[in-house]
Order: C-alpha cells, then sequence, then structure tokens
C-alpha cells in the first residue's frame, strides 16, 4: 500500500511479524516514497534511535507512549509535509484551527461535519493550487469503501453553503475538468 499510495505519514512498527519495520523503511526510501515516516518500536536506546532515522524515519516514538503524543507527532509531520509550522491555517478571513477543529469566517463559526472539515483543511494546505477530484478522494475519503461518483461535488457544495452564510466571497473555485481550488481573492470568481 505504501508503495502504491501517496500518503502524506505512515506510521511504521520496527517489530513487524514477517518483516523489520526498517527493512520496511528503507525499501520505501529506496523507492522513491516521499511520505513522513513516524516509527514505533520498544527499542529505546540511542543507537536503535538513531538507525531508525538514518534510515529514513522522520520521527521515532518509543512504546509505550500516550495516545495523545502519537496523535501530536503526526499532526506536526502533516503540517511539516505541507510547509506549516503553526495549527493554525488562515485564508483570508477564513481561519482553521487544526487542533480544536474549529472553522470561521469572520469570526462566525461554522458548524462542519468531520468529513468537511478534513476536506477543507485539505484544500487550505494547498490553497492557490487546483486539487483534483482523485487526490480529494484518496486524501480523504477510506480506502476500503467506493466513494460514489458525486461525493467530491456534493461535500463541496455543502462547505460552500456553509461559508457562504458568513461572507460573499466564493473561497473555493471549481475548474472545470481539473478540480477545485481554495483562495480568498476576490478575482476569478466565475467559479463558484
Amino acid at each position: 500500500m505504501a508503495e502504491s499510495n501517496p500518503y502524506d505519514v505512515i506510521v511504521l512498527d520496527v517489530m513487524l511479524p514477517k518483516k523489520d519495520g526498517l527493512a520496511v523503511l528503507v525499501r520505501l526510501r529506496e523507492h522513491g516514497s516521499g511520505a513522513h515516516v513516524l516509527l514505533l518500536t520498544a527499542r529505546d536506546t540511542v543507537q536503535d534511535r538513531v538507525r531508525g532515522l538514518r534510515g529514513g524515519a522522520d520521527d521515532y516514538l518509543v512504546k509505550p507512549f500516550a495516545l495523545e503524543e502519537l496523535l501530536a507527532r503526526v499532526e506536526a509531520l502533516c503540517r511539516r509535509g505541507y510547509g506549516s509550522k503553526g495549527n493554525q491555517i488562515a485564508v483570508g478571513e477564513l481561519h482553521i484551527d487544526t487542533v480544536a477543529r474549529q472553522v470561521d469566517v469572520k469570526k462566525v463559526v461554522l458548524d462542519l461535519t468531520a468529513r468537511e472539515f478534513a476536506l477543507l483543511e485539505y484544500l487550505a494546505r494547498r490553497q492557490g493550487a487546483v486539487v483534483t477530484r482523485t487526490e480529494i478522494e484518496e486524501h480523504i475519503y477510506d480506502a476500503s469503501g467506493d466513494v460514489m461518483s458525486n461525493a467530491v461535488d456534493s461535500a463541496i457544495c455543502g462547505l460552500r453553503k456553509k461559508i457562504g452564510t458568513a461572507t460573499d466571497i466564493p473561497f473555493i473555485r471549481t475548474r472545470r475538468g481539473m478540480g477545485y481550488m481554495l483562495s480568498a481573492s476576490r478575482e476569478d470568481s466565475a467559479g463558484k
């Protein structure tokens, strides 16, 4: 799966049942995977950590660990992947708090579903760039289920309605035949 899917972050245990996690990591890097990798292991010596990091891991977490720490490290690796250091994303007057999982426009808090939040966060992390339906499906929807052909369009429509109640700026634009783009610019509002 890791060789054929563009994951943002991979959580990889060093002690796998049939393979060594470090060997898997080396293979991923040899095949050009740019995904951030967080290694999990019970091995806690400095030599083990150094070997994991030099083998291509981006972070290393020793068992046992608190779930909150694991989630915080995954979030940090995701931010790093999008060139962001903070937990706040601003697109004009649209503000996203990725920790509180809250969105506001002109200080009006929007009531978003988990999927709408994930979609908006993904678009915001790529603001100004066209994001294809396929990219959205791969990052937002569960890989085990089939995504209905209009699921992305429906989610975009719902987000536009919720954002539109707080502002007249068409933040989400459609690029016909290409995908969607999130931008605070008033220019090119024809894609609304």
